[in-house]
């Protein structure tokens, strides 16, 4: 059985993702923030999949505890096949000259350094067998800036570069590197970014039907589920009213 290591698996894309996988038959070591949520998941992982699991509670902005953490896997997670770049997070949405520098860091330090941590540690792995997966959740936001969203368009951008910077090192390990970059989605993402506040997160959605967790999964599925000759280098998935970052059709009720 092939083992899989997701982070960020304590909502959203991250949780939905790991689902996914562990229905494929993927060994799962699953990383996030929330201890609580983190061991609902892994039982309900156990219970519902033939699959073992391995539950990491750390946060990616930390290299120091990226390090213990992957340094505490036992040998049997110890080969890493599919990495999923998923934790990453959007704060604030005021323009550039308004934002406060704490999001600033929160985002850069999740979103790129988080990232980077991360791979590094896998890679090596990777490299020494010869082969592995690597998929960063990305964003449209790493295609096109928009209003009030400079830094995490920023961060996402980064994403991206370090994608295909990566897909030219490692090809010849025989290690894919992919990237998925979502339009709208509704999951803990605009709560997250307007602080908790409700009202302004579900403004983000109104009028549109906006993708899910499970759209993203579906997404990651089929780029895991390709033949080995096939690499899937870069998707980019949109509601059906978002046409990019800045331009959707709403309805007016």
């Amino acid at each position: 059985m092939k083992t899989a290591l997701i982070t960020g698996v304590t909502s959203g894309f991250g949780h939905a993702i790991a689902l996914r996988l562990a229905g494929l038959g993927y060994n799962l070591v699953i990383t996030g923030r929330r201890i609580d949520r983190l061991n609902e998941l892994t039982k309900q992982l156990k219970l519902d999949f033939p699959v073992e699991v391995f539950p990491l509670c750390f946060d990616v902005r930390d290299n120091e505890a990226c390090t213990k953490a992957i340094q505490s896997l036992p040998e049997s997670f110890q080969k890493i096949d599919l990495l999923v770049n998923n934790a990453g997070l959007a704060a604030g949405a005021s323009p550039f000259q308004e934002s406060d520098l704490t999001d600033f860091d929160q985002m850069i330090d999740t979103n790129v350094k988080g990232l980077l941590y991360m791979t590094k540690l896998i890679v090596p792995g990777m490299i020494e067998q010869k082969s592995g997966h690597i998929i960063n959740i990305s964003s449209i936001a790493g295609i096109e800036v928009y209003p009030n969203g400079s830094v995490y368009c920023a961060s996402k951008h980064a994403v991206n570069a370090i994608t295909k910077g990566l897909r030219i090192d490692l090809i010849q390990h025989g290690i894919k590197v992919s990237s998925v970059s979502p339009g709208l989605a509704e999951t803990e993402f605009s709560i997250v970014r307007y602080h908790g506040n409700e009202e302004k997160a579900k403004a983000v959605y109104a009028g549109l039907i906006p993708l899910n967790a499970e759209d993203i999964a579906d997404t990651v599925e089929f780029i895991v589920t390709r033949p080995a000759h096939v690499s899937i280098n870069d998707i980019q998935i949109n509601p059906a009213q978002q046409a990019n970052t800045y331009i959707s059709h709403r309805n007016s009720n």
